[in-house]
């Protein structure tokens, strides 16, 4: 006899978007582990290409042996527009943050699993392997437990400066600090490690599908640079800006991204 699981909806599919993230994640760093540290440019860029594909096809298999007729958006995978018909759409970023994935031992990169039901973002969970740990829209760490500090942490980009992003500092008295994958950043603002991740030029829907739902679970604010709600399984994927902060400096801080 099948066990039916008794959990709210959403937590269930929380908890199963954690351990799908999870398999994928331990799947990554299995490969990571293979492949060894000291790799030429060749070998990370194989390392970062066998774990993309590798991480897609383990989350596609998980996804459709439990929830058959649920459909996928994937980075790595083709879009198949029956997702804009389908009630369920689990969105997935096999691996966020390749270029850091492939540079062992670095920690700053993720595994997002996101689950879209009805038009809204209902359930989400990242993983980050390399630092052992994953939190989902069910369990998550209090950002807020402890008081902001007077000198925000803002998470800037290793490789990708915005100037809207730089003009954050003055305004809010913060201070910048450089990371990785847009998963890590999301995270570090969920763990209390940062307060502010706002980032502009560029991405789409399964880089923040599933940290935005952690994040708010969590009682982050979470929103498009310019404040308007995020807006996920849409016929072009693309979703160029994300918010991530504590809420009480969101006013600020949208104001200052405004100029």
């Amino acid at each position: 006899m099948t066990e039916v699981d008794q959990r709210p909806p959403h937590v269930a599919d929380a908890a199963a978007a954690a351990e799908f993230a999870d398999a994928a994640g331990r799947l990554l760093l299995r490969l990571r582990a293979e492949a060894g540290t000291g790799l030429d440019d060749a070998a990370r860029k194989a390392l970062r290409d066998r774990g993309d594909a590798r991480s897609h096809d383990e989350l596609m298999r998980l996804i459709g042996a439990r929830f058959p007729g649920d459909a996928v958006l994937s980075e790595e995978g083709a879009d198949d527009a029956a997702r804009l018909t389908a009630d369920r759409v689990w969105i997935v970023d096999p691996l966020d943050g390749t270029r850091e994935y492939g540079e062992p031992p670095r920690t700053d990169w993720a595994v997002h699993v996101a689950l879209v039901e009805g038009g809204d973002l209902v359930a989400g969970a990242v993983a980050l392997p390399a630092l052992g740990v994953t939190y989902s829209s069910a369990e998550h760490p209090d950002p807020l437990a402890a008081p902001s500090p007077a000198s925000p942490r803002i998470l800037v980009s290793r490789t990708r400066r915005p100037e809207p992003i730089l003009r954050l500092a003055g305004p809010l008295g913060g201070t910048l600090v450089e990371m990785g994958s847009a998963g890590a950043k999301a995270m570090a603002v969920v763990r209390g490690e940062a307060e502010v991740y706002a980032h502009v030029g560029g991405q789409f829907e399964w880089d923040s599908a599933a940290p935005v739902a952690v994040a708010r679970a969590a009682g982050l604010h979470v929103s498009r640079v310019d404040g308007s709600p995020l807006r996920y399984n849409r016929p072009e994927p693309k979703l160029p800006d994300l918010l991530i902060c504590r809420p009480e400096l969101a006013a600020h801080t949208l104001e200052v991204l405004a100029r």
